[in-house]
């Protein structure tokens, strides 16, 4: 029996052979642990790709931007790789049989990602070539070498000896010397090459990824040209400039052919903290070994020999099916460099976002004026990141600030958020800093910052043993007359400057003393120790989030059944926590409506009769990566909003510490609900729906006007821009207390 009989089975109760049900006998009540009602995490994910494949699809979207999303898939995917794989083939090898709420094994998973990634990568490369086509059209030419001209040629040739050349360093695999390191998402070329004596050789080289990946081969009139959209731009992938030079790097030698191959390898470390005597230690040798584990994947032109493929997956000890025969680019995260073109033709139209009117025009302490009038809401990236990085610098050098508190997750590099609080230790503040280490593929950065705090002489703490410390928090300490009061900047987004241009993110500043009392709270605990178990406003992770949650959304059921109005609308990156699952399920069952934005991963299954009909599932995959995270609980009218950093998934909820956050103006809950959350569920030209097979189709608008959330608030934004800046509105009444 299929999935989808066993989950309608599921919802129908067990089978009467034929024989009509008694009226007066009730429904049998279903199994909502039935593996039927769930979806693979892993092949969600995937599916999360080919939506991002669509976008690079859509001939809509401008022809840089379809392959900026090429681009962001390879990427994906090599995450994917580096991640999520690795652990399932352990779980394989070490014979592990247990099965996930879906039902599928380990094996069976594996066999599924191969064939599903496949056809991804199938369909990406039939897309780039559309879009190549379309781009010499416009002027962008992409060659292979053999068609250069000879003056092309005598170019790459000069490109090659004065800049690829210097870098380049041959390594050869024989009895005398090793099969070389090739390290991860590294990008070589296998090479044969005949000696003298008729000997055939083996040899790697690396394609520097330190160098442009794209050469571009215009003469210099051409390049010259005052408009980019007019000028020709004939482009060459560094390995074809390498490959054609190949006698230059093995004198004497005879190329009998090269071939590009792709690895990766896990880089999912795992952490021994509870026998680790310094955690920074033990995360920096942990990065280190990064660079050497295990190929978990290896990719191959079509026409790679299997002579030295074999060579390849013996010495590298890749399995069969870890073999991926692709056409090339191998690494479409490459085509990163193709959207880098000066090409603003070819690209969306760029957008500033500006300061709320609230914050239009403030200085110096203006800003924690305005905050305690009343909250302040930023919706990034059509909001400023500025007045964020205004908070900390403001703090830093006002004579009334006592101390700054601030949880890092990931800041990036050349980060101004790190800069403030550097600047704040200079003006004698105190600074306390939680510096999380174990942010996967930021934790070079991150070390950085925390030993140059550290040097500083910021008070620096790396974590939690066995959690995550993934809460956006900020307070500052201010010293006003004969009270000290408190500042408290919370987001669902990282303090990270370039992201936030990115990334979609709401954040508040608050000067509520409940929700500063907490985050004090908060901050303590995860300087010092602390068995605290509860909290006045906010929703922390893994102390009081899973239940708060589960009792809102007891109390949405209850609502229900009472004839009040029940009404969910969450919006996440991923819902994979079972037993969240299982209570939107019961929801659905008691008839309050559930309306879901998930842009990633969705376990649930919506529409399922008797089970999940009430549910509808959105997906938004736009210019900007969706990732705010809101709670709306319609309560019986007495609407209630959460923000914060938490994903319904097991990880967040028990491994993580996690903020939710009130929005309790009852002023800017109608905003969110009316201008952020019904904007994106009226979405008809981004959004997809989820069917219950979990697959996904575009919504239709009905006849209605087409709508793009993503650039509906950028319209917004830009009008609102133009007009005379309001002021700052007057506080208005708190919500009551849940």
């Amino acid at each position: 029996m299929s999935k989808m009989a066993r989950a309608r089975a599921a919802a129908a109760g067990p089978a009467t052979n034929g024989e009509p049900k008694n009226a007066a006998e009730p429904e049998p009540a279903a199994d909502l642990k039935d593996p039927a009602l769930y979806l693979n995490r892993e092949l969600s994910l995937l599916a999360f790709q080919r939506r991002v494949l669509e976008e690079a699809e859509d001939p809509s979207n401008p022809l840089l931007e379809r392959v900026k999303f090429l681009s962001i898939l390879g990427s994906n995917l090599d995450e994917f790789f580096m991640v999520r794989v690795p652990g399932l083939a352990a779980q394989l090898d070490a014979g592990t049989v247990e099965v996930g709420p879906d039902g599928m094994t380990p094996r069976a998973q594996l066999v599924s990602i191969r064939r599903e990634i496949k056809k991804l990568l199938n369909e990406a490369h039939q897309c780039l070539l559309a879009l190549t086509s379309a781009l010499h059209e416009h002027g962008i030419v992409i060659h292979d070498y053999a068609e250069l001209s000879e003056g092309q040629q005598r170019r790459a040739g000069e490109y090659f000896s004065e800049t690829v050349f210097p870098v380049l360093t041959p390594l050869a695999f024989d009895p005398g010397r090793p099969f070389p390191h090739i390290s991860n998402l590294s990008l070589n070329l296998a090479v044969l090459i005949r000696d003298r004596d008729g000997h055939e050789h083996f040899a790697r080289v690396k394609v520097p990824d330190s160098l442009p990946q794209l050469a571009p081969l215009a003469d210099m009139a051409s390049a010259r040209s005052k408009h980019p959209s007019s000028r020709r731009v004939d482009l060459l992938w560094l390995e074809d400039i390498i490959a054609a030079h190949l006698s230059d790097l093995f004198p004497g030698m005879e190329i009998l052919q090269s071939h590009p191959f792709h690895v990766t390898r896990d880089a999912d470390f795992a952490i021994k903290e509870l026998e680790s005597e310094d955690l920074l230690e033990t995360i920096e040798e942990g990065v280190r070994h990064r660079r050497f584990g295990s190929v978990i994947r290896l990719v191959v032109t079509r026409d790679m020999p299997t002579p030295i493929l074999e060579i390849l997956v013996k010495n590298l000890e890749v399995e069969p099916g870890d073999v991926y025969r692709a056409q090339r680019p191998l690494a479409l995260k490459r085509l990163e460099a193709l959207y880098a073109l000066n090409r603003p033709d070819l690209k969306d139209p760029p957008f500033v976002p500006a300061a709320p009117a609230a914050l239009a025009g403030t200085r110096n302490g203006d800003l924690f004026a305005l905050v305690r009038q009343g909250d302040i809401l930023l919706h990034h990236p059509f909001d400023s990141f500025q007045p964020v990085v205004e908070f900390l610098k403001t703090a830093a050098h006002d004579p009334s600030v006592l101390a700054i508190k601030v949880c890092l997750y990931r800041v990036g590099r050349n980060s101004p958020i790190v800069e403030a609080l550097l600047e704040a230790v200079e003006e004698d503040k105190q600074v306390a800093v939680l510096v999380e280490l174990k942010a996967r593929f930021d934790e070079e950065s991150n070390i950085e910052w925390a030993r140059a705090l550290e040097r500083a002489g910021a008070h620096v703490v790396y974590g939690l043993i066995g959690l995550k410390i993934h809460c956006k928090v900020a307070l500052v300490v201010r010293r006003e007359q004969d009270r000290i009061a408190r500042y408290v900047h919370l987001s669902t987004g990282n303090y990270n400057a370039v992201t936030a241009h990115l990334y979609t993110d709401i954040g508040i500043f608050t000067a509520d003393e409940d929700v500063a009392a907490d985050a004090g709270d908060l901050l303590n605990y995860l300087t010092g120790y602390s068995h605290k178990t509860d909290y006045r406003r906010l929703l922390v992770a893994p102390v009081n989030l899973r239940s708060r949650l589960e009792s809102f959304i007891e109390r949405e059921i209850q609502h229900a059944k009472e004839g009040r109005p029940a009404h969910l609308i969450f919006k996440m990156n991923a819902l994979v926590d079972q037993r969240m699952i299982r209570a939107l399920y019961r929801a659905s069952q008691a008839g309050v409506k559930v309306q879901l934005l998930v842009r990633g991963i969705c376990c649930l299954r919506p529409g399922l009769p008797g089970i999940s009909e009430n549910i509808e599932v959105t997906s938004i995959v736009g210019k900007f990566l969706e990732h705010s995270r809101v709670f709306y609980f319609r309560n019986g009218g007495e609407e209630q909003i959460y923000i914060g950093s938490a994903d319904l998934m097991p990880r967040n909820i028990d491994q993580r510490v996690e903020v939710l956050a009130p929005i309790r103006d009852r002023q800017m809950i109608r905003h969110i609900y009316d201008d952020v959350l019904a904007v994106y569920l009226s979405d008809t030209v981004k959004a997809r729906r989820m069917l219950s097979n979990g697959s996904y189709q575009k919504k239709r608008g009905g006849g209605r006007s087409e709508i793009a959330a993503q650039d509906f608030l950028i319209q917004i934004r830009r009008a609102s821009s133009e007009q005379k800046r309001q002021p700052h509105p007057k506080p208005r009444p708190a919500m009551k207390n849940a």
